[in-house]
């Protein structure tokens, strides 16, 4: 039986879907509703945006032992109906006539929150859902909806806003809402925690930062995805700066072309399950890296004509392949993680590769003003496609998939 025919997967993929355009459009959105509604200067739109992320830094360890003593799927619960209000919070705010920048960094701050639990959870909550031995379909069809609402999310986010403030966020309201009440409706029973904690929040945070660190294949996965995030919040702001700036495109057009990683991502969710099963479980973790990101190379020689060229390719090429390496590599970390750990796990990967990201986005800038804008992308798009290396100087590179002894291993090391 394939995993779409499955009703509680159905149940979870439909909030699932629900919940992530919610947070796609809300990280739109709630930048949109500073700028439009309420003139925010660039060092407040900066706020903003650091308001909407800093949670993972500054609670992501500890969420992870948190949640590892609590079952998942109460949890996603909870962060569902919390954003559902925070998100009525401000449309109230906005009819009443009392939206303010200091209500927008409060509630972005306690979204952030949510959106670091929620996320957590939800990585940690699968492999219960589907089994082990599905979880690459399973994160598959997963990861089409994610990808699907990052694409969407910004121009969904900007009808919505111009519609009014109070009605953009109150279709997010009802999405979060929706996808909460969609999860109370799976019926399947979640195992249990096992209390292996000492009841010492830095012991276990510990555990789960050794567990990831202290494995030499989950070390590698972590490097990669670190080097590859950290080049890429380098590379972010300023791929706008060249299609707008440097090549002359409209912002229509340059949206137009951004949209293109997008079309490039879902279809790399819909292959990856089939990649996979005929590359190996653990080979195309390295080979999608391998050969696509470094593609990224060319975006620096974007320019009008024919030129467009080398941004529609690697952008398209680089989208698709980090779908079907993430989707494989967040397949790899739950086998090989046992359920008492999943939550510890998620949140030391998450601390690890998403923590660094607001130092890139700074890096990128800094460096953008000394090199230039196609000196810096070159830059980082020499350092995104080096995180290969971490994986490849691994014992990934002789594993077609997870052999059983290493799974042994990892459990053993675990405690």
């Amino acid at each position: 039986m394939r995993i779409t025919q499955l009703p509680e997967f159905r149940t979870f993929w439909a909030s699932q879907t629900l919940s992530m355009l919610g947070t796609a459009v809300s990280r739109a959105a709630v930048p949109l509703l500073a700028a439009t509604v309420l003139s925010a200067t660039p060092f407040q739109m900066g706020l903003l945006q650091s308001s909407l992320t800093v949670s993972f830094l500054v609670l992501g360890l500890p969420a992870g032992a948190w949640i590892d003593r609590m079952r998942r799927r109460p949890i996603m619960i909870v962060c569902d109906l919390a954003r559902a209000l925070l998100m009525t919070s401000l449309a109230v705010a906005a009819l009443l006539g009392r939206l303010d920048f200091t209500v927008l960094i409060v509630v972005g701050l306690l979204l952030g929150v949510a959106r670091t639990f929620y996320e957590i959870a939800y990585q940690s909550y699968i492999p219960s859902l589907v089994g082990r031995d599905r979880l690459v379909e399973g994160n598959s069809r997963l990861e089409s909806t994610t990808s699907a609402s990052q694409t969407a999310g910004p121009a969904v986010a900007g009808v919505l806003v111009q519609v009014g403030a109070a009605a953009g966020v109150t279709v997010q309201a009802v999405s979060y809402l929706f996808s909460g009440l969609l999860l109370l409706r799976i019926r399947k029973p979640e195992p249990v925690p096992e209390r292996a904690g000492t009841g010492n929040m830095r012991a276990e945070i510990g555990s789960g930062l050794r567990f990831v660190l202290g494995n030499p294949l989950m070390r590698a996965v972590a490097g990669s995805a670190a080097t590859y995030n950290f080049f890429y919040a380098v590379q972010s702001p300023l791929v706008v700066l060249l299609l707008v700036g440097e090549a002359g495109f409209s912002g229509a057009t340059a949206g137009a072309l951004m949209a293109v990683g997008g079309a490039g991502g879902l279809l790399g969710a819909a292959t990856s399950g089939w990649i996979s099963r005929r590359v190996g479980q653990v080979r195309v973790i390295w080979l999608a890296y391998l050969v696509t990101i470094p593609t990224v190379v060319l975006l620096p020689l974007t320019g009008t004509g024919w030129r467009v060229v080398f941004f529609v390719v690697p952008w398209f090429t680089a989208a698709y392949g980090l779908v079907v390496y993430n989707v494989a590599q967040v397949s790899f970390r739950q086998a090989m993680c046992p359920d008492r750990m999943l939550g510890r796990m998620n949140a030391s990967v998450r601390f690890l590769i998403w923590g660094i990201i607001p130092f890139g986005g700074l890096a990128g800038g800094a460096l953008g003003e000394w090199v230039g804008v196609r000196g810096a992308l070159l830059a980082a798009a020499v350092g995104m496609a080096s995180g290969v290396l971490w994986l490849l100087c691994s014992r990934l590179r002789r594993m077609r998939d997870i052999p059983v002894d290493a799974i042994s291993e990892s459990y053993a090391k675990s405690g």
